[in-house]
């Protein structure tokens, strides 16, 4: 490592070998939080509780949706997957209102992109709000897109999206996973 001393006698060390290591410690221990959030989540376990205000300024907590069925996704208007999979979630949300379930959608997007995000919600049957930290406690940093989260009635978790080797919601995987979720009686 180059340092110099200075007219204090203490040594100063060169900005280029400081660098890398603060580099270093930044993304081990942003791997390190990401990594023990995510493996707090425990399928059968009770899920991280996570709070949507929504674009109109309204509150859901996972909390009080006790007895229904809870679907927790991460998008955002710039991933090309998640607006391919966004429709069918709005479909099949409208079509199991009925049956308890619930759909909350949490943007990624920069408040900056908001009338993008407002562009995109006018269309989907379930809130919307923007994110505004991609650390989540409980869940980690949410790191890919998109990634989803299933609750079950009692509020445990049933789906840990981090699990999924293909996180993409499609009517098979719906059909398989939430739908007899919904059959339960609550």
């Amino acid at each position: 490592m180059l340092s110099y001393r200075t007219p204090a006698s203490r040594p100063v060390h060169s900005v280029r070998a400081v660098i890398p290591r603060c580099v270093i410690a930044t993304v081990f221990a942003l791997l390190f939080s990401t990594a023990a959030s995510a493996s707090s989540l425990v399928v059968g376990q009770p899920a991280p509780p996570i709070r949507l205000t929504t674009l109109d300024g309204k509150s859901i907590a996972t909390q009080d949706l006790k007895g229904k069925v809870v679907i927790v996704t991460f998008w955002a208007t710039w991933c090309g997957p998640c607006r391919e999979e966004l429709p069918l979630l709005s479909r099949y949300a409208q079509q199991h209102i009925g049956d308890g379930l619930v759909v909350l959608g949490f943007s990624l997007d920069t408040p900056d992109e908001l009338d993008e995000v407002r562009a995109v919600s006018r269309s989907l049957s379930f809130p919307v709000g923007l994110l505004g930290d991609p650390h989540v406690p409980g869940y980690g940093r949410i790191w890919h897109l998109p990634v989803s989260f299933t609750i079950d009635r009692s509020g445990n978790l049933v789906d840990n999206g981090w699990k999924d080797s293909n996180p993409v919601w499609t009517a098979e995987r719906l059909e398989h996973l939430v739908t007899p979720l919904l059959r339960r009686a609550p």
